[in-house]
C-alpha cells in the first residue's frame, strides 16, 4: 500500500511522511498525478492562510485531481488547514470556495469562544468521539487527546461532524463522509495518539 502526501506549495509534508512511515506505512510526497493515480490513499496538508492554499490547489490542477480521486472511490484524509479545504467554503479574509467535497463552512473561531480564550487555539485537547465511534479513531481511548493549532473553525457541518473538542464552546475536531475525512489537529505532532490516527487511516477500508 501507498499513501500519496499531496505537494501543491503549502503543508507541513515531511512531519507527517515521518510519523506515516512510523506506522508502518509506504509514503511519498508528490504532486505528479501519475504517481497520486498510483496510490491507494492520499492525504492533503496545509497551514497558512485559505486563501493562498486553495489558489495554489486551483493553480497546480490539484483541486482537480483531488476530485478525479475522491470520485474514483479513494480515501483522502485532510489535515488542519488541509481540512477546511474539503468545506464548501472559507470566510477567512473575505469569501473563498472550497473543494466542496464536505458540506459546511470555515468561520472565525473567535465568533464562537469567550473574549478571554486566546487566538490561535494552541495546545493539547481532548477528542470527543461520538458514540459510534469512526474507524478512524478506532484506537482511542476515551481521555486521549491531539494538539490544535488553528485560528478558524469548521461549522455547518453538524451530520459530518465526527469528533469534538473544548474549547471555551464545543470546536469541530474531525469530519467524514464516506471515505472523505479530515482532522483540524495534527496527528502527526499528537504524539503516540496522533500515530494511532494515522495507523487507522492507513487500515481504512482493510476487512478486520
Amino acid at each position: 500500500m501507498m499513501i500519496a502526501i499531496l505537494d501543491y506549495g503549502v503543508g507541513n509534508l515531511y512531519s507527517l511522511k515521518s510519523s506515516l512511515e512510523a506506522v508502518g506505512a509506504k509514503t511519498i510526497v508528490t504532486g505528479d498525478p501519475t504517481i497520486i493515480g498510483d496510490a491507494d490513499k492520499i492525504i492533503l496538508p496545509g497551514v497558512g492562510a485559505f486563501a493562498d492554499a486553495v489558489g495554489q490547489l486551483r493553480d497546480t490542477g490539484m483541486d482537480e485531481i483531488i476530485h478525479r480521486e475522491v470520485h474514483a472511490g479513494k480515501p483522502l484524509l485532510g489535515v488542519c488547514l488541509g481540512m477546511q479545504l474539503l468545506l464548501d467554503v472559507s470566510y477567512e479574509y473575505g469569501e473563498h470556495k472550497g473543494l466542496g467535497l464536505i458540506p459546511g463552512e470555515v468561520r472565525p473561531l473567535a465568533d464562537f469562544i469567550p473574549e478571554d480564550f486566546k487566538i490561535p487555539h494552541t495546545g493539547w485537547n481532548q477528542l470527543h468521539v461520538f458514540k459510534e465511534k469512526h474507524p478512524l479513531f478506532r484506537y482511542l481511548r476515551k481521555s486521549d487527546c491531539v494538539y490544535f493549532v488553528h485560528s478558524y473553525c469548521a461549522v455547518s457541518c453538524a451530520p459530518c461532524v465526527i469528533a469534538t473538542t473544548s474549547y471555551g464552546a464545543t470546536v469541530t475536531a474531525a469530519v467524514a463522509k464516506d471515505h472523505v475525512m479530515g482532522c483540524q489537529f495534527h496527528p502527526e505532532k499528537s504524539g503516540n495518539v496522533g500515530l494511532h490516527i494515522l495507523k487507522a487511516f492507513c487500515e481504512w477500508g482493510e476487512k478486520t
